[in-house]
């Protein structure tokens, strides 16, 4: 493939899907520096990736796959490291972003950012199929994106569902 036909691919996929892949960065990735990390590695897979979309699947369903895979192959790489290092550091900057915008916090972002972390505390495969629902994929799509069965589809988001439930049991009752 001509590079200007990538890059023009490129250009356009992430101009219309850049909040899909930011879905996803915030689903896998809590500090803010690791957010970018995890972004810019989803956009080099999906760059070199281009190459190989053929267009036997949509758009989205492609864009979901790489950048799924791209997180969990990230995610557990970053769990490597810290295991590997076990040096606690305090973070001043992310203790002084907390600190300032905490009065400025409004309920909805509270709730969000619970959603969030709650979400990141799912198994891999479970946060993965809690994301593309809540991203309005039908069973299909979702099949599709992640290469199971549609049946397996609705019995893996039901066990999802219930666990995310139980994470966010009381959430109203918190705030």
């Amino acid at each position: 493939m001509q590079m200007d036909k990538q890059e023009k691919i490129f250009k356009q996929w992430l101009n219309e899907y850049e909040k899909l892949i930011f879905k996803v960065v915030k689903t896998y990735a809590e500090l803010p520096q690791d957010k970018d990390d995890l972004f810019q590695e989803i956009l080099l897979q999906l760059w070199s990736s281009i190459p190989n979309f053929n267009g036997d699947s949509k758009v989205t369903t492609w864009i979901y796959r790489v950048a799924l895979n791209t997180a969990l192959v990230w995610k557990s790489t970053e769990k490597r490291k810290s295991k590997r290092f076990k040096i606690e550091f305090l973070d001043i900057q992310r203790l002084s972003q907390v600190k300032g915008e905490s009065d400025e916090l409004s309920q909805n972002q509270k709730v969000l950012e619970k959603v969030y972390d709650s979400i990141r505390q799912l198994s891999k495969s479970e946060s993965s199929i809690i994301l593309l629902y809540l991203d309005g994929l039908n069973y299909d799509e979702i099949a599709n994106v992640l290469g199971i069965s549609k049946s397996n589809v609705g019995a893996r988001l039901s066990r999802a569902k219930k666990k995310l439930a139980q994470l966010l049991k009381g959430l109203i009752d918190d705030f």
